[in-house]
């Protein structure tokens, strides 16, 4: 874990301005021989004063390119002198200040028509850029310019030719105000559920699973999408795409056979060769859509893969309070995935005989390894551990059961892991995110009430609960990151849509009106403080927060959902418990502000779309009126969270009158009792309510569960 304010990649010497910053990849840097600055008034004054270009370098410390350029441009005593020389240079970790790298990270895809970290901008004191790229090495190579040439041509460009830099400024600021214009449209309908589904069926790659073809994301929300799809439609096809990218995931070197959880993204087709990276979200996104997936097929592997994220998670990422770690770097020992390879002899020296048979079989163990990287010195003989199929089908193919051949693999999988566990470990990026934390309440929330888990709704009550007391300020609104117990940062967004997500999913586990009222009180500070009261849609951030070169409204959803996507299923969630009809209208506000974004681009709105399958319905309320704590009770809800009825909102009206009560939040609720003190369910199709019934197939039968 990273801890304290000295951690660097050990350039020595005086510390710059970066020591002070608790962001933990910012402390990498604190050491580096250039002059970095955190973001703040006092860089763009000294800019400003002293008429020097300011050098914005963006990234995170799992980053392995990031840790790239760190190495040989940023700790090079070279490189150092001319950027002190020629810029003041700004340090930002984009986990951090997500607003920052919002509008960056725009301005390049804009200027290149690509992306990515680590971003490198360079612009005036007024924060407003004329070039934009991502790694680039020290010397130019292969038609790349090097930073060195670089810097030169910025050295003479803003000496020289500033017209020319005050003309591309002006530019850049006059695309930002167009690509911010949402124009109004339609509410998305089932003709976009079917083009998003279309799309979703061009893009997909029948041989490997998923969508696309290199680098490769997991991209859960896809999935999500093709569950609900399937649901609707009863489309086997949609079902078949879902099921073969999550059991294409499962086998390949994306996974983490020996620790479990997931790396960020694949670098080819296949799934076998990752950035090594691991992220707290990706964990969450990939344990929703594997349990959903169980939910909807019943099939223990994809039960499987969710609880082995969570022991990962619970195990390697969780704080002594109960939050969330951020991230996992791909690098040990200045190679990526080294924590991760092995060779052949180092797996027989760890296991018997027999195990190392099975295990380098299984696992596709070469004794010259089982691929090459061109770009790093890799250990000759390396191999990433990855399976050809299935378990189910090994065994089939083994002649013995699914059950032995796990048997046989908890033993490897035990000894592997403790091997692997002297090793030196990658850097962990300990800092806290309510985003994050609450897309990883999400899951375990939503999972303990699949799976009847005790534990992961314990797991999820201690983070939801560390966020409410460490993560607000005085007023009540949410600070976007915790470290060495400091709160700061105001949030965006994504950690007030998230983690209402968080806690509303945690509200359907425990059915603590605390965590639901709690929602509201956020979802009330979010519309006040984001929301676009002339065209709909959220800002990315607050109406108090920094000003920027220009105030973003993010749809897109990429590697993650965007704060907008999961805004609107909240809203359409909280609308339907409170019976509260302005926030469903907000919601479908939110469908007509981006309906046209949809259909110019269908994929890039999957998350959206999971929000637009609840608002077109059919979805249910879900009231059951009976004690929590008798047999009957319970047995209804758990047939209830057995099945895959993804567009329904569940409450619970106990018998005995509580303080605070349900029905102060849905006093539509008032009059739902219990038929003779016995679990009764009452069924709303929305708001159109059918007789209640005791009778837990009857209650099933209302929701079109066969």
């Amino acid at each position: 874990m990273m801890s304290g304010k000295t951690e660097s990649n050990g350039a020595g010497g005086k510390p710059n301005r970066l020591i002070s910053e608790k962001s933990p990849y910012l402390l990498q840097h604190a050491y580096s021989p250039v002059d970095w600055h955190p973001w703040g008034y006092e860089a763009f004054e000294k800019a400003r004063e002293e008429d020097k270009p300011i050098f914005l370098s963006i990234g995170y410390s799992s980053c392995h390119w990031c840790h790239v350029m760190g190495r040989e441009s940023f700790e090079d005593p070279e490189v150092a002198r001319l950027m002190n020389e020629v810029f003041i240079s700004i340090k930002v970790d984009r986990e951090e200040r997500p607003d920052i790298d919002n509008v960056y990270m725009t301005v390049c895809h804009m200027m290149t028509g690509s992306g990515g970290w680590p971003l490198t901008i360079i612009m005036t004191p007024g924060k407003i850029p004329f070039f934009a790229g991502t790694y680039l090495p020290k010397h130019g190579r292969f038609g790349q310019i090097g930073v060195v040439d670089m810097i030169d041509s910025i050295r003479e460009v803003w000496a020289t030719r500033r017209e020319e830099v005050t003309e591309s400024t002006r530019q850049v600021i006059a695309v930002l105000q167009q690509e911010t214009a949402h124009p109004l449209g339609e509410e998305l309908d089932e003709e976009a559920l079917e083009l998003v589904y279309e799309q979703l069926v061009q893009g997909f790659d029948e041989h490997h699973g998923g969508f696309g073809s290199a680098p490769k994301f997991p991209t859960p929300q896809n999935i999500l999408f093709l569950l609900r799809y399937w649901k609707r439609t009863g489309n086997e096809k949609s079902l078949e795409m879902a099921e073969q990218t999550l059991r294409a995931m499962q086998c390949g070197g994306i996974y983490d056979h020996v620790g479990f959880g997931f790396h960020r993204y694949s670098t080819d087709p296949e799934w076998f060769v990752p950035h090594f990276e691991k992220m707290l979200c990706d964990q969450a996104m990939m344990a929703m859509a594997y349990t959903e997936a169980y939910q909807a097929t019943r099939k223990e592997e994809y039960r499987e893969t969710a609880r082995k994220i969570f022991t990962y998670v619970l195990r390697d990422m969780t704080s002594r309070e109960g939050a969330f770690y951020s991230a996992e770097d791909a690098d040990s020992e200045g190679e990526e995935g080294k924590f991760y390879l092995w060779t052949l002899d180092e797996i027989r020296q760890t296991l018997e005989d027999r195990e190392a048979d099975l295990a380098i079989d299984l696992f596709n163990v070469r004794n010259e390894g089982n691929f090459f990287e061109q770009v790093t010195s890799r250990r000759t003989g390396s191999n990433i551990l990855h399976l050809k199929k299935p378990i189910d089908e090994t065994a089939s193919d083994m002649e013995i059961s699914g059950e032995e051949l796990g048997e046989r693999l908890e033993t490897v999988y035990h000894k592997l892991f403790n091997a692997r566990e002297k090793r030196i470990h990658p850097r962990k990026d300990d800092k806290i995110l309510t985003d994050w934390n609450g897309l990883m309440i999400s899951a375990l929330a939503k999972s303990a009430r699949v799976f009847d888990e005790a534990e992961y709704e314990d797991a999820a009550k201690r983070a939801a609960d560390f966020v409410i007391k460490n993560m607000c300020s005085a007023n009540g609104r949410l600070l976007h990151r915790y470290r060495d117990g400091q709160a700061a940062i105001p949030a965006s967004i994504d950690d007030y849509a998230f983690f209402i997500w968080g806690l509303i999913e945690l509200y359907e586990t425990t059915f603590d009106l605390n965590y639901l009222q709690k929602a509201l009180d956020l979802n009330r500070h979010l519309i006040e403080h984001y929301w676009d009261n002339e065209n709909g849609g959220f800002y990315f951030t607050a109406d108090d927060s920094e000003e920027l070169i220009t105030r973003r409204k993010e749809i897109h959803d990429g590697a993650l959902p965007s704060g907008n996507s999961a805004a609107m299923m909240n809203l359409l969630l909280l609308g339907r418990i409170s019976a509260d009809s302005e926030l469903e209208e907000k919601a479908a506000e939110i469908s007509r502000a981006f309906s046209a974004n949809v259909k110019q681009s269908p994929l890039a709105h999957v998350h959206l779309m999971v929000a637009a399958d609840f608002s077109i319905g059919p979805s249910y309320e879900v009231t059951i009126s009976g004690d929590p704590r008798t047999e009957d009770t319970r047995a209804m809800l758990k047939t209830l969270r057995k099945h895959f009825i993804p567009n329904k909102v569940v409450l619970m009206r106990p018998i005995e009158r509580e303080h605070p009560d349900i029905t102060q939040i849905a006093r539509f609720t008032e009059d739902m009792s219990s038929i003779n003190r016995r679990a009764t369910a009452y069924v709303c199709n929305n708001y159109n309510c059918e007789r209640p019934t005791t009778n837990v197939s009857k209650m099933l039968g209302l929701l079109d569960v066969g």
